[in-house]
């Protein structure tokens, strides 16, 4: 576990056999108890809470409610819960003023979610991490992997259609512009 942070809620014994074993874990670790609950409001993304109950509008929680636990599996139960908020942040990718989940292909704005083919989320990410305008045939070779000089309007349709369907879910005709070296994100 690289150093991450664990903020042990309303639960001293944990918190106290979790510092016995600090030679062992490699976790910063701290108690919060009840009084110091609006603390919680302000946590880092990358911290931990573990708890005896579910507390609402607080992410990242481990949930503890069945004792006695054996060591190993609390530490299993830890390393998962790491990885899967690892995975999380790795799975969101921020263009403009939208996030795009790559896991359930949605693309979010002010609580407003359209989902996106496989291809729209590929375009978007390539488009968002290029400099420069990208044309048609740059993007028939690195996202449908076509290397043929042949004429197709596959891209023209799906830039069409993604723009649509932004624009009618956001009210956003600006999201993909095109010039006359390709298309681009500003």
């Amino acid at each position: 576990m690289n150093n991450q942070k664990i903020l042990i809620y309303d639960f001293d014994i944990l918190y106290q056999i979790l510092n016995e074993l600090k030679k062992e874990i490699n976790f910063e670790k701290i108690n919060i108890n009840t009084k110091d609950f609006s603390s919680l409001e302000k946590v880092d993304d990358d911290s931990l809470i573990i708890t005896k109950k579910e507390i609402s509008n607080i992410k990242n929680q481990l949930i503890i409610s069945k004792l006695p636990i054996r060591f190993f599996k609390l530490i299993e139960q830890l390393n998962l819960s790491f990885l899967k908020q690892k995975f999380n942040e790795q799975s969101e990718f921020i263009v403009k003023n939208y996030k795009i989940n790559l896991n359930s292909r949605e693309m979010i704005f002010n609580s407003i979610k359209l989902k996106l083919t496989e291809k729209e989320t590929n375009i978007i990410i390539f488009l968002s991490k290029s400099n420069k305008p990208v044309n048609i045939q740059q993007l028939q070779s690195e996202v449908w992997g076509y290397h043929s000089e042949l004429e197709t309007h596959t891209v023209e349709t799906h830039i069409y259609r993604l723009r649509k369907k932004i624009h009618t879910s956001f009210g956003d005709e600006k999201f993909i512009i095109s010039e006359k070296d390709g298309y681009k994100i500003l």
